[in-house]
């Protein structure tokens, strides 16, 4: 008997800590406004008639935003939603905010919710940031006097100054971003809704708010990010989930569904991003002197890489044809991220390491060893070019590639080489 109750006990404790329950929800919407708006009077008028609105199946030109959806978030948790635009990340947040009804399924509630899901969204611009915040909290759930004690805390997180009694239509995206997300953030609310608003402002900015946001969580504060940049993603939350057009892709700890997002979002259509890049022959009479013709990977017993490994030793091959020797050739390789907010990633040329590269009439494969491949898993775009001091041969503009990785690494910018030792004294 004592077992059953402290099972029960145990159960009901469980629910307690359950702040958001989605359930097989679904969400569909039509392409057409003028069929659209045909819809909802129908709809409106079929319930009122206390008819059957078949939610669950699609009329003509409608298109299911949000398709058999389900998870749960607990007190304190963090969880990222990823997904590419037109996903339906935005979609799910509004209905978790309970600013649209799901067609089909059930979503539960629990607490306070304060949704930043646009920039300054609830401010009316006519209204100064005084008044705004003032309106804002108090739709948020908060008394006057509440919003009284923590005013000035709002006006020195977000950094508005003098700004406050001007008209929030005066405001640039990220004043009114920044006064937005401190209005959120000192509601202390159960349940934060971030959508790309941590995207907006300086480095000193967005790193406040990721303080703020762990001392909320610390608290027991609950909130989904949704953000393009991955590193933001791994940074904060330690589950995620990864929609793609209305589907539940991937679900669980943050890494494993970035990783797939990642290789999703920049693999699907380009074949080229794995194995070798073959280039169409020039003819003669249009080449410069020499034509880049495949750019490929390799490993150290000379067989071809689909994908080198973080860490791993890997040679970088460049295949040409010459129609005359080239002394103190140049090449260059500018390698950028498709992903995030990284831009270049590294620039390496021969000439940098003091290398002048000889090359003969005929086919040449120049190789560039790598002890340790120091890309971080992803996917990646290289462009590679051939010279002469400032006579140019030949431009590979971009030779797409994929880094991938048999230890977990990917909280990282960059692969570190290391070796360890314990020196005795």
């Amino acid at each position: 008997m004592t077992d059953l109750i402290e099972q029960k006990f145990s159960l009901q404790h469980q629910d307690a800590d359950v702040l958001i329950s989605v359930d097989q929800v679904s969400k569909k919407f039509c392409r057409n406004l003028k069929r659209s708006l045909f819809y909802g009077v129908q709809d409106i008028a079929t319930e009122l008639l206390g008819g059957n609105r078949k939610s669950d199946t699609l009329r003509p030109q409608e298109f299911w935003a949000i398709k058999d959806v389900s998870f749960q978030l607990k007190r304190g948790e963090a969880l990222g939603l990823v997904g590419s635009n037109g996903a339906g990340k935005s979609t799910l947040l509004r209905m978790i905010s309970g600013l649209i009804k799901p067609d089909t399924g059930c979503i539960k509630v629990k607490g306070r919710v304060a949704p930043l899901i646009a920039l300054g969204a609830g401010f009316n611009p006519i209204l100064t940031g005084r008044e705004n915040i003032y309106a804002n909290m108090a739709i948020l759930g908060l008394s006057t006097q509440q919003i009284s004690e923590r005013f000035q805390d709002v006006i020195d997180f977000s950094e508005i100054g003098n700004a406050i009694d001007a008209p929030v239509q005066s405001y640039s995206s990220g004043m009114a971003a920044r006064l937005g997300f401190a209005c959120a953030v000192h509601v202390e609310p159960d349940i934060l809704l971030i959508d790309e608003v941590l995207a907006v402002g300086d480095i000193k900015f967005k790193m406040k708010c990721h303080r703020k946001l762990a001392q909320l969580r610390e608290k027991g504060t609950a909130f989904i990010l949704v953000s393009h940049n991955s590193h933001s993603i791994l940074n904060v939350c330690d589950a995620s989930i990864y929609l793609s057009k209305g589907q539940l892709i991937a679900s669980g700890e943050t890494e494993t569904v970035i990783r797939k997002y990642e290789e999703d979002l920049c693999l699907s259509g380009t074949e080229i991003a794995l194995g070798k890049l073959v280039l169409p022959e020039k003819p003669a009479t249009e080449s410069l002197g020499l034509d880049i013709t495949s750019v490929f990977f390799r490993d150290e017993q000379g067989n071809l890489l689909d994908a080198p490994l973080s860490g791993e030793p890997a040679y970088l091959c460049v295949e040409c044809k010459s129609y005359q020797k080239i002394d103190q050739a140049n090449l260059g390789v500018l390698v950028t991220a498709l992903s995030g907010e990284n831009g270049l990633v590294q620039y390496i040329t021969s000439n940098c390491d003091r290398e002048d590269l000889t090359i003969l009439p005929g086919q040449s494969e120049i190789q560039m060893y790598m002890p340790y491949c120091s890309f971080v898993p992803g996917v990646y775009s290289a462009k590679i070019y051939i010279r002469r001091g400032v006579q140019s041969f030949d431009i590979v503009e971009s030779f797409r590639f994929t880094v991938k990785s048999n230890k977990t690494i990917s909280r990282c910018l960059f692969y570190q080489p290391r070796t360890w030792q314990v020196i005795h004294q």
